[in-house]
């Protein structure tokens, strides 16, 4: 599916979709409890489907229920069972469960669709294997794995993905024993370890993080909640922040958790940095540019370690931005749904933008107004989302290319930007 967008924007009022980051947690730990749990969770995704999808191959009943869904745990008898589990290009879904199938001692063939197999799953591989589990060669597809994980000292190259953290933290305290995961070098996208951090603790589930390392008694219990309220998620609510940071009418986002242990919900005072009119009240956000195109707005320097999915729309901020923009810590982009700093360089330089990707990250300069174009999502969600909040920037039309990539993480995403005002024309090829 393509999409051809027209300029003119209005603004206006959205309400934040549950957060990805936190459903994905919510309903693993969910699994894992002793007895049914709701999950307060009002919309889905492919990759949230994947996640469900998985858990039920693996004895999980889950059922949409109530604005959310109801969860009977698996059953744990299964041990030495087989299953297949369909991740689809859903890279939480595969790091999550691979090390929780390894500790339950399941046998499991991971079915991986579109960069999925290519995307790193090392140093978390040579984990698991010496801990006593099989797997298939890495970038295998399907992707296999038996045995049982044993207790014991686990060690990870903290910066290459939080999930391989966060899949080794909700599998360890399954085991009998106790373990210590201990991280290497530079720490990135800490807050997603937070994150899997509260919601152990909303199960019940402790781990303790002292000196760069995770104590983790073994044995334990992933207890009930009677029910998990999934929050607004802030890495796509970002892209209607930025949206209004843009214009002179402003964008309201609702439902958004100012105290959210969300990394991205960084992105109003980066907005803020860049010049723009951000205000909080309550559970909405308003951001507000004060010229066209944004005009008002200047270049800043980012530090994108613990932000990486706010680079695609943040990059798109920059192109407004008068002056040089500078975004560091972004290399692992490369390794998601899209080598995302090339992805953004063609799509931003496909319609006129100035942008360079330097080592690890991107040099922007910006103020320029774009033209417009025709141009590829590159397969990914949020490169095909940052096309569309670009188009506000144009003074031609923008057609994007495979734009259904939205479908990964926000499948309303074009309806809503019609909500907004965008003019916005489906095109099936």
């Amino acid at each position: 599916m393509n999409v051809k967008i027209m300029p003119g924007f209005s603004g206006g009022r959205i309400k934040a979709i549950p957060s990805k980051s936190q459903a994905h947690r919510a309903l693993v730990c969910a699994a894992l409890a002793k007895s049914p749990v709701h999950i307060e969770c009002d919309g889905e995704s492919k990759d949230i489907t994947a996640t469900i999808t998985c858990l039920s191959a693996l004895g999980a009943d889950i059922r949409r229920a109530q604005g959310g869904w109801t969860v009977k745990p698996l059953d744990r008898s299964r041990n030495g069972s087989a299953a297949t589990l369909p991740c689809g290009e859903s890279g939480s879904t595969f790091r999550f469960l691979l090390p929780v199938v390894c500790a339950l001692g399941y046998k499991a063939s991971f079915i991986l669709e579109g960069r999925l197999p290519e995307r790193p799953i090392s140093p978390l591989y040579e984990e698991l294997i010496k801990h006593g589990c099989t797997l298939s060669p890495q970038k295998a597809n399907p992707f296999n794995a038996e045995g049982k994980l044993s207790p014991g000292n686990y060690s990870l190259d903290a910066g290459v993905s939080s999930q391989f953290i966060s899949g080794l933290l909700f599998a360890l305290p399954l085991l009998d024993g106790d373990s210590c995961l201990r991280l290497c070098g530079q720490v990135e996208s800490f807050p997603y370890i937070e994150l899997t951090m509260s919601m152990l603790n909303t199960f019940g589930v402790k781990a303790e993080f002292k000196d760069n390392a995770f104590l983790i008694p073994g044995g334990q219990v992933y207890k009930s909640a009677d029910a998990v309220h999934v929050e607004g998620d802030w890495s796509n609510a970002a892209f209607w922040l930025v949206i209004g940071a843009l214009g002179e009418n402003g964008v309201t986002c609702e439902g958004l958790d100012l105290q959210s242990k969300q990394g991205d919900r960084a992105v109003t005072d980066i907005l803020e940095l860049f010049g723009a009119q951000v205000e909080k009240n309550g559970s909405r956000v308003t951001v507000r540019g004060g010229e066209h195109r944004g005009k008002h707005l200047r270049g800043i320097e980012i530090d994108a370690r613990d932000i990486p999915d706010l680079v695609p729309v943040l990059a798109v901020a920059a192109a407004a931005a008068k002056g040089t923009t500078i975004i560091r810590g972004a290399g692992r982009l490369r390794g998601k749904e899209s080598d995302r700093l090339a992805a953004i360089s063609s799509v931003l330089n496909g319609l006129g933008a100035d942008v360079r990707v330097a080592e690890d990250g991107l040099l922007i300069k910006g103020g320029t107004a774009l033209t417009g174009g025709e141009v590829s999502s590159w397969g990914d969600h949020r490169i095909a989302m940052a096309a569309s909040v670009a188009s506000v920037l144009c003074e031609g039309p923008v057609v994007i290319q495979g734009a259904d990539a939205v479908n990964k993480s926000y499948p309303g995403f074009f309806n809503d930007f019609r909500l907004l005002g965008g003019l916005v024309e489906i095109i099936i090829d």
